[in-house]
């Protein structure tokens, strides 16, 4: 950003140096001239020129305006007092009106980047998910290490570690290890609460025989990053891997293509993680759609922009796409079970990004990274799911079969 001055109907005079400055002198080599006559006019314009800084002014702007208002100043008696505030205020007037113009600048770039990186995402989480196996196992592994990373991130970041004292470095980054191999050990095994446990055991014990005084807040943040970033994703896998029992209910199963598996493939795991996933995706929609519209009341202080109308609309949003997906899908058959559905995976996708947003506060931090551009981190864009797959798995394990599904 430049700003151009323009003098017109006036002629190049340079200003005493002791009238811009308060103190007494002047330099002795600095020799002061003064205005030819005292009708001469000091027209001043601020031109505005193409920004090359999008995200605030620079400090030129303020600097020259600042001389502006000296200059305007700088010989009262001389310069119609009138005629100076009005252009000192037509200035302020142009500088304000430029920062909201940035400012409005930078939104818009802002969601275009959401906008079109989240439709790169939703394109290449949708093959991902079809896929299924291996590869969608190292899909869910790739994105845990860095979750993972980023949440030991904010652990080390000063607002948290301040009040504590943040796990090493490189267990931190052992715990990142971890993390990201627990999906593919889950995709093998079948199970996960063992390598779990192995996990947390080798973490303890490098924390207590560590050099110096351990303490228990570097223990708690270290096994809570493992429950949280590992344990918790593992279920995605279950759900989408290990429900493997054909879901032949309609036609889509039947003429299922044999590019991507054949009827075998279509499952009740992926069905599952279909729904479950376009849900949560209606839930965070609707929830910001409900807020700009409707929101008045805030719903916790954690999340300030959160409100009680956009959770509320967002719940509706969520169960409705559970119980149309599973007329189109005819899974679950009854219409409770998509109902029920439906409200786990909304309350598991607030709990989810409200348990990141108080990270986040205490990290005194508003993005988990900037990875992915107008969304920040991973962990921005996963908070919502890594609640919601334990409580979707449990409940068509445990519940479903209860109902007759």
């Amino acid at each position: 950003m430049a700003v151009q001055v323009g003098l017109g109907r006036s002629n190049f005079v340079p200003i005493s140096v002791a009238s811009l400055c308060p103190c007494s002198r002047a330099r002795p080599f600095l020799k002061p001239l003064e205005f030819p006559s005292a009708s001469t006019k000091l027209n001043i314009r601020l031109t505005r020129m193409v920004s090359d800084d999008m995200y605030g002014i620079p400090v030129t702007i303020l600097t020259r305006h600042r001389t502006v208002m000296a200059v305007a100043r700088a010989e009262p008696d001389r310069l119609d007092e009138g005629e100076a505030k009005e252009e000192v205020d037509e200035g302020s007037s142009l500088l304000e009106k430029e920062e909201i113009h940035i400012e409005e600048q930078h939104k818009a770039s802002q969601l275009k980047n959401r906008v079109i990186f989240g439709f790169v995402i939703g394109i290449s989480v949708g093959g991902i998910i079809l896929a299924g196996g291996w590869v969608f196992t190292i899909g869910v592994a790739a994105a845990v290490f860095i979750a993972a990373k980023e949440y030991f991130g904010l652990v080390r970041s000063d607002g948290i570690a301040v009040g504590m004292t943040p796990p090493p470095r490189y267990v931190s980054r052992v715990c990142s290890v971890i993390c990201a191999l627990l999906p593919i050990w889950t995709l093998y095994a079948g199970h996960i609460d063992i390598s779990v446990t192995s996990a947390a055991f080798i973490v303890a014990t490098a924390l207590l025989l560590q050099r110096g005084n351990p303490r228990f807040a570097q223990l708690s943040s270290a096994v809570f990053g493992l429950f949280y970033c590992g344990y918790l994703p593992c279920f995605w896998v279950k759900l989408r891997c290990g429900l493997s029992l054909p879901a032949l209910n309609t036609n889509i199963g039947y003429s299922w293509p044999v590019l991507l598996g054949g009827p075998t493939h279509w499952t009740v795991g992926l069905v599952a993680t279909l729904l479950s996933i376009s849900s949560i995706i209606a839930a965070d929609t609707f929830a910001f759609l409900g807020g700009k519209a409707f929101g008045r009341t805030p719903l916790i202080n954690i999340s300030p922009k959160k409100t009680w109308e956009g959770a509320f609309v967002g719940l509706a949003g969520c169960v409705a796409t559970s119980v149309i997906l599973s007329k189109i899908l005819c899974w679950p058959k009854s219409l409770p079970s998509a109902v029920a559905l439906g409200f786990l995976n909304f309350f598991g996708s607030l709990f989810g990004d409200l348990t990141e947003s108080m990270i986040k506060r205490d990290a005194g931090v508003k993005d988990s990274g900037s990875l992915i551009p107008g969304h920040g981190g991973i962990l921005d864009r996963v908070d919502s799911y890594i609640f919601t797959g334990a409580l979707a798995y449990s409940f068509v394990k445990t519940f479903l079969p209860l109902s007759g599904v």
